[in-house]
């Protein structure tokens, strides 16, 4: 039994059931929803219909066995089109995964230090914020003081200050030092070429 060419005026639950499935996720309008007295009617194969009630739409629809979907709610007067709702749903959820492969996400590395460091494991650290750097994200340098460290905390800054001016190259300075309870940190994103 083919769900799609039984009309509702028939079998009007079994259309309600398949239709409360099929719109659940997303937030479109489609047949006995559209309560518009006018509607812009555009045809299956996208000529204009003009300017008619929406019983009407409705019918035109039923009568080609597709569905009447409202595309432009806020158009004067709302913009409907008669077509298959599941394949519009479909081409609908493919243009949204085509947009989110082009964003581009820049993430926020974290370098951790403490004050005491050596200057190879600095130099190793700064090497892993450069290899973030060149990758496009930001890095989050933090220097955490633990007991008796924080005594010294002011006087740990040049620490923070060797490593933005050793990835100079590569980084800028988005938001200097700044004590963040019981560490410093700053956030260094890459340059703009």
């Amino acid at each position: 039994m083919n769900l799609e060419r039984i009309p509702f005026r028939k079998y009007p639950l079994i259309f309600l059931l398949r239709r409360c499935v099929d719109i659940s996720d997303i937030n479109v309008q489609i047949n006995e929803q559209i309560r518009d007295k006018e509607v812009r009617v555009i045809g299956e194969d996208g000529e204009q219909l003009g300017l008619m009630s929406s019983e009407q739409a409705l019918h035109l629809a039923e009568e080609a066995g597709l569905d009447l979907v409202k595309i432009a709610a806020n158009a004067v007067p709302p913009v409907v089109k008669i077509i298959d709702f599941s394949k519009y749903r479909y081409e609908q959820r493919r243009r949204e995964k085509e947009q989110k492969k082009k964003q581009n996400v820049i993430e926020v590395k974290e370098v951790r230090l403490t004050p005491n460091i050596d200057t190879n494991d600095l130099n190793t650290k700064v090497s892993a914020a450069r290899k973030f750097l060149e990758k496009g994200n930001k890095v989050k340098v933090s220097l955490r003081f633990r007991g008796r460290e924080l005594s010294r905390m002011g006087q740990s800054k040049y620490i923070l200050d060797d490593i933005a001016e050793s990835l100079g190259d590569v980084a800028q300075v988005d938001k200097p030092s700044k004590t963040e309870g019981r560490s410093l940190v700053m956030i260094l994103s890459p340059k703009k070429k």
